[in-house]
C-alpha cells in the first residue's frame, strides 16, 4: 500500500483501499494512493512519483469518491470523502477537521455537543504521550466497576462523577483510534461489550444503594428493576432486529425525525442526565423512577418504528437511510446538524 504523505487520509479511505486489490487512487489530477500485489509495486510507485505516465495496465484507477461512498454507516452520517492538503500553515485546522470527522453524526445530546471540545484536547494529549485507545478503553472498564461499587453503597454523587468520566473516556477511545488509525478487534470488542452490559447494572446498583441506606424496599424496586431491564433489552433487540432484517443500517438513521429522537432516547447518557438532575434535587429515587419511565417510552417508540419499517418493507420495498440521499446543496436543518460539515477555507485547495 502506498499513500502520499502530503495528503490527509481518513481511516475509511485507508480501510476501503485495503479491501481492494490492484487499485490506484487519483485526486485533483494527481496519483495519491495505491494497493497492489508486490509484483506491481515498482511500476506503481513510479506512477505515484511521476516517473511513469500512467498506472500499470493491471491496476484499476479510481477517484477517491468512487472508492468510499459519502454515506458512512459506521459513523451514522453522510459526508463526501476529502483528501486534504498537508501544508505548513494548516496543521491546527487539519487536526480539528480530522477529529470532527471521527465523530458520529447521529448520537446523543451529550456526546454530540458537550464532549467534543474537551475530548479533542484529551485526544491530542493522548496522541502526544503515546497513550493507546485500548489503554483508554481499559480505564473506562475500571471506571464502570468503580462507579458500580459507589452506587451500590449509596455514594451517588461520587459515583456519578466517575460515571460521567467513564462516558467521556468512552468518547475519547473511539476518536483516538480513528484519528491515529489504531483500531483493533480486541479494543472494538471490549468497548462494545462494556457499552452493552453496564448501563442496566448501574441502574440496579443505584436502586440497591437506595435500599441499603434506608430507602424503599421490596416489590416497588424489584418491579422498577424489571421494567428497566425489560425495556433496555427490548430496545436493544429492536435496534438489532431492524438493522439485521430491515434496513442494514442503524434504526436511528432511517428518517430525520429518528435522528432527532436519538439525541434524547433512553440510552446511558440521557439517563445519567436524569439521575444527575434528580440527585441535585435530593431525590435519587425519583431519578431511578424517571429512568424506568423514560426507558418504557423509548422502547415503545422503537417498537412503533420497527412496525413502520416492517410495513414499509412489505408494501414499498427495501428501506433506505435518509443519509444516503443527502446532496452537497441540501440545506435542511437535519442535514446541517447530523450529516455534513462545511470545509474550512484554510483547508480548501489553492491552485
Amino acid at each position: 500500500m502506498f499513500l502520499r504523505a502530503d495528503r490527509l487520509f481518513e481511516q475509511r479511505t485507508i480501510d476501503d483501499l485495503s479491501k481492494r486489490s490492484a487499485v490506484g487512487v487519483e485526486h485533483d489530477g494527481a496519483a495519491v494512493a495505491a494497493h497492489v500485489p508486490a509484483a506491481l509495486a515498482a511500476d506503481t510507485l513510479a506512477w505515484l512519483e511521476g516517473r511513469r505516465a500512467s498506472a500499470p495496465d493491471a491496476v484499476e484507477v479510481l477517484g477517491v469518491e468512487a472508492l468510499s461512498p459519502a454515506f458512512n454507516e459506521a459513523l451514522h452520517k453522510a459526508e463526501p470523502v476529502r483528501l486534504l492538503p498537508v501544508q505548513a500553515g494548516n496543521r491546527a485546522a487539519l487536526e480539528r477537521y480530522l477529529f470532527d470527522g471521527s465523530y458520529k453524526g447521529v448520537t446523543d445530546i451529550v456526546t454530540k455537543w458537550v464532549w467534543p471540545a474537551p475530548a479533542r484536547a484529551v485526544v491530542r494529549l493522548c496522541t502526544h504521550l503515546g497513550i493507546t485507545p485500548n489503554a483508554v478503553t481499559t480505564a473506562s472498564v475500571l471506571l464502570v466497576i468503580a462507579a458500580t461499587w459507589l452506587f451500590w453503597h449509596g455514594h451517588f454523587g461520587f459515583g456519578l462523577v466517575l460515571a460521567w468520566l467513564m462516558t467521556f473516556f468512552d468518547t475519547v477511545d473511539g476518536k483516538l483510534a480513528r484519528v491515529t488509525v489504531q483500531s483493533t478487534q480486541f479494543g472494538h470488542f471490549l468497548d462494545k461489550i462494556t457499552d452493552l452490559v453496564h448501563p442496566p447494572i448501574w441502574y440496579i446498583a443505584w436502586g440497591y444503594g437506595l435500599e441499603a441506606h434506608g430507602g424503599p424496599r421490596g416489590d416497588a424496586l424489584w418491579n422498577t428493576y424489571a421494567i428497566i431491564l425489560a425495556g433496555y433489552i427490548g430496545g436493544r433487540l429492536i435496534e438489532g432486529g431492524f438493522t439485521l432484517f430491515l434496513g442494514n443500517f442503524a434504526i436511528y438513521t432511517w428518517r430525520p425525525i429518528d435522528a432527532w429522537v436519538r439525541l434524547i432516547i433512553a440510552r446511558r447518557n440521557p439517563n445519567l442526565v436524569l439521575l444527575t438532575i434528580a440527585l441535585a434535587f435530593g431525590e435519587p429515587l425519583a431519578g431511578l423512577y424517571a429512568v424506568a419511565a423514560w426507558t418504557v417510552l423509548s422502547t415503545a417508540y422503537l417498537a412503533v418504528l420497527l412496525a413502520q419499517g416492517l410495513i414499509h418493507r412489505l408494501t414499498s420495498g427495501p428501506l433506505q437511510s435518509w443519509l444516503q440521499s443527502v446532496t452537497e446543496d441540501d440545506e435542511r436543518l437535519s442535514v446541517r446538524v447530523f450529516a455534513r460539515r462545511d470545509l474550512p477555507d484554510e483547508l480548501r485547495w489553492t491552485r
